[in-house]
């Protein structure tokens, strides 16, 4: 490592630190930050601090937010009758920035962490499905029958996204799971 480098070097070594970005993109990076636009770089580097100063769990959902409660739970325009679990807060993004679901969120970061106590509190303020919006896998379909199972007492619909073959996909780059899932959940046509 060349000693006159090392805030290059840390800050390559930092960029790898993020997820999908190997060394070679770490580099490209840093270097463009450097030595092409210096600008950016700094708006990068307030962006980030003023996110991490900012941004917490909401205490109802467990989304991000600037707020103790975040937008979507203090929308009173939002279906409460729905409760879609997720896996982490950036789900919920993905799902927001689409429009694809008017409802409440849960995010279910871990078993370990995991309050039923909670859960309960929001499925009594008048939740009538809880959706599964969680990556197919046999962990998750497990997560599913715990919390199915803790929840039984309410009188609740429970669903979970739908699976199997993606739209322009061959059938040969399917994974067994997901094509045992689609034939299973067959539609009629």
């Amino acid at each position: 490592m060349n000693s006159s480098l090392d805030k290059f070097n840390r800050l390559v070594d930092a960029l790898q630190e993020l997820p999908t970005i190997g060394k070679k993109s770490a580099t490209r990076l840093a270097y463009f930050m450097i030595m092409n636009d210096t600008y950016a770089g700094m708006k990068i580097a307030h962006a980030i601090e003023d996110a991490l100063g900012s941004l917490k769990k909401c205490r109802v959902c467990g989304g991000m937010s600037e707020d103790e409660i975040c937008h979507i739970c203090s929308d009173e325009n939002r279906d409460s009758t729905l409760l879609c679990m997720v896996e982490n807060a950036k789900d919920i993004l993905l799902l927001e920035e689409n429009g694809l679901f008017d409802g409440k969120y849960f995010v279910l970061d871990s078993l370990e962490e995991l309050s039923i106590s909670h859960l309960e509190e929001l499925v009594r303020n008048g939740v009538e499905e809880v959706l599964f919006a969680l990556t197919p896998s046999i962990a998750n379909d497990a997560v599913i029958l715990y919390i199915e199972d803790k929840l039984s007492k309410y009188n609740l619909h429970f669903s979970k996204i739908a699976q199997g073959v993606p739209t322009g996909v061959s059938l040969e780059n399917i994974d067994l799971l997901s094509l045992t899932r689609a034939l299973e959940d067959r539609v009629k046509v």
